[in-house]
């Protein structure tokens, strides 16, 4: 290993080049072999030989469930983007190695953050300020927070479990035009969204692990027009309390359309008397009808 370079992972698994050169492979070979992962690179080996992937050359991480081209044989995979190539890589132990990758890539990456840039679906008049982001993952699980360490002493956690919706995007960032995620999540309850900028490399690829909770937050429900006004009261911020008088709905009739959207994984009983929040896929809901207004 070059001088600074530290070994992260060693598994035995597959891999296969999907695109090459901009062109689809016309039959895709999985090939056996060792994946090894340091905090620089990425290294196939095989009977074939030895590939390398440089970490600062991946433009683009996704998951089986987004990746353009799903294959049977493997259960699970990541799809890695390096220039016009796509390689699907798939180690024994997948959610370790993903999440050491990640790691790998975003962890210290040094940040633009603007918190909240939008607070119970309002426009804050807040400036971007310079901050450093780090990562930290539950054992062996989905779950995981992106924690952004702000220049002011200011500490913002967003869980992935807890992302609405991701959004891209481009804004004047200390006096330049540069891209830029929007990620709506909650803060104690409240509906807000965190504008992240940086490099573009490093903000995509924070962008598609935060995708992983939008994506599981997502429904399909069909919500009357009484439920999209209540979730689109509750993500203003309005009390759960003071939505039958905000509404001018009956109490009874609020209280039925609660539970509704309970069983539909949209909102989530804090106590006895009907407090409730919106879950992500609440907020991913009220945050999609407010645009349609």
């Amino acid at each position: 290993m070059s001088k600074g370079e530290s070994a992260l992972a060693d598994q035995r698994g597959k891999f296969a080049q999907v695109v090459k050169d901009g062109q689809k492979v016309p039959q895709i070979e999985w090939i056996a072999g060792r994946i090894l992962l340091s905090n620089k690179r990425i290294v196939l080996v095989s009977n074939q030989g030895k590939r390398t992937i440089p970490l600062s050359k991946i433009t683009s991480i996704k998951g089986r469930e987004n990746a353009n081209q799903p294959l049977a044989q493997v259960s699970n995979y990541l799809s890695l983007q390096v220039g016009s190539d796509v390689t699907l890589i798939s180690p024994q132990q997948h959610q370790p190695f993903e999440q050491e990758l990640y790691d790998a890539v975003l962890d210290q990456t040094v940040i633009a953050v603007k918190h909240p840039a939008v607070k119970g679906g309002v426009v804050q008049d807040t400036g971007w300020e310079k901050g450093r982001l780090t990562l930290e993952f539950e054992d062996e699980t989905e779950s995981g927070t992106v924690a952004l360490a702000i220049a002011t002493g200011q500490f913002v956690e967003v869980e992935i479990d807890d992302v609405g919706t991701v959004e891209e995007n481009t804004a004047d960032v200390f006096g330049d035009e540069r891209f830029l995620i929007e990620v709506e999540h909650t803060v104690e309850a409240t509906a807000v969204e965190t504008h992240i900028s940086g490099p573009k490399q490093k903000v995509s690829i924070l962008g598609s692990l935060l995708r992983k909770g939008e994506q599981q937050n997502t429904t399909d429900a069909e919500l009357s027009g009484e439920e999209t006004e209540v979730l689109m009261a509750l993500y203003s911020g309005v009390s759960p309390f003071q939505i039958p008088s905000f509404t001018g709905m009956d109490v009874e009739e609020v209280e039925a359309i609660y539970d509704d959207l309970i069983e539909e994984g949209i909102l989530e009983e804090k106590r006895v008397r009907r407090e409730v929040q919106l879950k992500a896929r609440g907020r991913h809901v009220a945050s999609e009808a407010m645009g349609e207004e």
